[in-house]
């Protein structure tokens, strides 16, 4: 055809890192610790509630209510109004989406117009660009910056700071949204108190809604505390709360996810709901409706899955995080997530020249060297930064360590196999 097919709104968007390392991870004899899922079973109540949804009630397979399963949106409002301190109304103040992906790009076509700015503070989990794009909008980068650590000291996420007089200057009469990811994929940080103040203060001053990701909210670390930034004086008004049953319940494939904020908001991500995808699977909604109604019972118990998974994903955190450097490798040990970067500054200066395009970062031709000579998959960071800033993060990879003790047993093998050939 001679018309352009594609729509303007794409120019740019169709090359995709992930589909690159994931062929390259298929192709290789490879222990998989880039992509960030755990190749272990929900838990047995998780299951069996999706193993009822499938043979109960027949009506489970048909349509439910558009904005979301009544005993799901029911739950959700009563179990996070209580963290929130709201009384949340499950028909005006909960979205039920096609996963916590399906709520982000809900929420930036619902609010973000052409020529909007939004802020994003980089590392950034890479969707919140192109869905910035996608709406029009213009994606203004902050980056977190590590405070200098002294030779031999392990460094933390928590020692990644936002400097607060560059933040403010981001904010102008055109920023539209602040996108907030807390615990943060890549990096693992946990924002604090002061920290989630200072921008609620300037989203409150400059009149600018908050796109709150807290998909990891259940996996924080070391007993660091998750605060909700809804939960802050004068911010339920200006917040989208994003949460993943996915994350919750180590359910990835479930693809269940929502959003909890004030109707003024949410009335305009249920136009483009009702627009688009318009209904979520009903057996996957129901399901996860009778596991958090299950979690209620146990909230705070030992017997309490969220505490299970949490005592578990840390011990694995330790693990990878000790086996990691036995080769060298710096990790940056992270408050929360699935995740943890480490600095490969090391090899950077002992190995410069590895295959690669001219212009390809060093971080990307280091992972296609480590999964093609070491059998360790894992993502370079830098492609959660934007173009500019790219070289500032080409020293950093990042691994996904929510994974089975068989895959970290074969990871250990990996590992100490690099380590005897580091050896003379």
């Amino acid at each position: 055809m001679a018309k352009q097919l594609q729509a303007r709104r794409l120019d740019g968007l169709d090359k995709n890192p992930w589909v690159e390392f994931i062929k390259l991870t298929s192709e290789n004899e490879t222990v998989n610790l880039g992509q960030g899922f755990p190749d272990f079973a929900p838990p047995d109540f998780a299951m069996e509630a999706f193993q009822h949804a499938v043979s109960g009630d027949v009506m489970l397979n048909q349509y439910t209510k558009a904005f979301g399963y009544p005993p799901l949106t029911k739950v959700l409002a009563d179990f996070f109004g209580k963290l929130l301190g709201q009384e949340m109304e499950p028909l005006k103040n909960v979205l039920v989406t096609v996963g916590a992906y399906g709520a982000l790009f809900t929420a930036f076509q619902a609010l973000v117009d052409e020529g909007d700015e939004v802020i994003i503070i980089e590392p950034y989990f890479d969707c919140y660009e192109p869905m910035t794009l996608m709406a029009g909008g213009r994606p203004v980068f902050v980056p977190l910056k590590p405070s200098p650590s002294q030779d031999g000291e392990l460094d933390y996420s928590s020692s990644w700071q936002l400097d607060p007089t560059e933040l403010a200057s981001k904010f102008t009469s055109r920023t539209k949204a602040l996108v907030l990811n807390t615990p943060s994929n890549p990096l693992g940080k946990v924002f604090s108190k002061a920290e989630l103040e200072l921008m609620a203060s300037l989203c409150q001053q400059h009149d600018v809604v908050c796109i709150s990701d807290e998909v990891y909210q259940w996996l924080v670390f070391d007993g660091n505390q998750h605060i909700s930034i809804a939960s802050l004086p004068g911010m339920w008004e200006r917040t989208l709360t994003i949460g993943s049953a996915g994350k919750t319940f180590s359910a990835t494939g479930w693809k269940v996810g929502w959003v909890l904020g004030p109707d003024q908001l949410m009335k305009h991500l249920r136009t483009v709901h009702q627009n688009s995808v318009f209904h979520c699977p009903t057996q996957a909604q129901a399901a996860v409706a009778w596991s958090f109604e299950r979690e209620q019972q146990h909230f705070g118990q030992p017997s309490s899955y969220f505490v299970q998974l949490l005592q578990a994903t840390q011990h694995k955190r330790d693990h990878v995080t000790r086996s990691l450097q036995s080769v060298g490798l710096r990790p940056v040990i992270p408050q929360g997530s699935y995740f943890l970067i480490t600095d490969i500054s090391d090899f950077k200066s002992k190995m410069p020249n590895l295959p690669g395009a001219e212009d390809e970062a060093y971080d990307r031709r280091f992972v296609k060297w480590m999964i093609k000579n070491k059998g360790l998959s894992a993502i370079p960071v830098s492609i959660f930064c934007s173009v500019p800033h790219q070289k500032h993060f080409d020293h950093y990879i990042r691994f996904c360590f929510i994974k089975d003790e068989a895959t970290l047993q074969a990871m250990d093998k990996k590992l100490q196999k690099w380590k005897a050939e580091l050896t003379p």
